[in-house]
């Protein structure tokens, strides 16, 4: 009788155990199921607001909107300076740039700041339009460039300016940065 008992718990242990690799086994097969699929999905971030309409970022491309918002950003840092922030404007400006183009943008950036160093230059910058193109992932920026001696304003000229993006995964990086003349580009 006692044999008999013990046969019974031997067997509703098996049972158990049986159901427990069923439903382990399943798991496992739902989690990679669920890691496979989350891996194909273009990944998206939902941004604070920022702006006055919902902006989002995906991986499957930059929107027109988001593109726009980060062209006005990055034109006001790199048009707005002045010489007691030489070094920590060129920082920010660097840790934007693309990791392909960061030597060719550094080296453009110091001959800047070499020229600057020292003297009274400012400038000041104010966007007065600006277009964005999402597929050629490009943007371009117009507006009135101030430049200052001290506090007095001894030029005031309207600028174009063309940036250059890429976007690798989430992140939207400078590429370049030219002035636009008449048939000619000139980095500025």
């Amino acid at each position: 009788m006692l044999s008999d008992i013990a046969h019974q718990r031997g067997q509703a242990l098996l049972r158990q155990r049986k159901i427990l690799l069923v439903a382990a086994a399943a798991s496992f097969l739902t989690n990679l199921a669920l890691v496979s699929a989350l891996s194909t999905r273009d990944r998206e971030v939902i941004l604070q607001p920022i702006s006055s309409r919902p902006l989002a970022i995906s991986s499957s491309g930059v929107s027109a909107d988001y593109l726009e918002l980060v062209t006005r950003d990055v034109a006001l840092m790199l048009l707005n300076r002045s010489p007691a922030g030489l070094d920590y404007w060129m920082e920010q400006i660097l840790k934007l740039a693309d990791p392909a183009s960061y030597g060719a943008l550094k080296a453009e950036l110091v001959k800047i700041v070499t020229e600057q160093r020292g003297s009274d230059l400012s400038q000041a910058f104010v966007i007065t339009g600006m277009t964005v193109d999402p597929k050629a992932l490009s943007s371009t920026v117009e507006g009135d460039l101030k430049t200052f001696v001290g506090g007095q304003v001894i030029a005031s000229e309207t600028k174009r300016f063309r940036f250059g993006w890429s976007y690798v995964g989430l992140r939207l990086s400078l590429t370049s940065f030219a002035l636009i003349s008449q048939n000619k580009e000139a980095f500025r």
